[in-house]
């Protein structure tokens, strides 16, 4: 009996899973490439001011930040805070990683603030008119208290 056919059936099949693997690997890398470099972008952004309704480097309000770093990478996000929750893949609290936006609620009962994480507990946002963007942390304080989710569009 010639098993040479089965065998060569189980080799292609064999190199097809790790090419779909390498393949796999290599988006995923390319995935995280890009959240590195929306965190990177938000961080250049420390110390422009806040400006309600802003998307540009005049100034920003907190959706307006996470628009301008996103448009960066070549991604399309929605305008406000809440649409830009609805509209993002969750992301578990335990699982961020740099460039997920972190969704708060501060003075409404819907998600009315924007960061976007840049990692080590920390993310950059627009706080609020007469201040500057900034970092923040996520770990202690009043944004952990506020802190309902996460988000990823990439």
């Amino acid at each position: 009996m010639d098993h040479a056919p089965t065998r060569f059936a189980l080799i292609l099949a064999m190199a097809a899973l790790q090419a779909a693997c390498t393949t796999t690997a290599r988006l995923r890398e390319a995935e995280v490439a890009r959240g590195q470099e929306i965190a990177i972008t938000a961080s250049g952004l420390v110390g422009t001011p806040y400006q309600f309704g802003g998307t540009h480097l005049e100034g920003f309000d907190c959706s307006g930040l996470a628009v301008y770093a996103y448009e960066k990478v070549g991604i399309a996000i929605p305008r406000t805070a809440a649409e830009q929750r609805r509209s993002a893949r969750p992301v578990l609290l335990r699982n961020l990683q740099p460039g997920d936006l972190v969704f708060f609620r501060i003075r409404a009962r819907h998600v009315d603030h924007v960061g976007v994480y840049v990692g080590d507990g920390r993310f950059v946002h627009a706080p609020r008119s007469g201040a500057l963007v900034t970092y923040a942390t996520l770990t202690r304080g009043f944004y952990r208290r506020h802190l309902v989710s996460a988000g990823r569009f990439w």
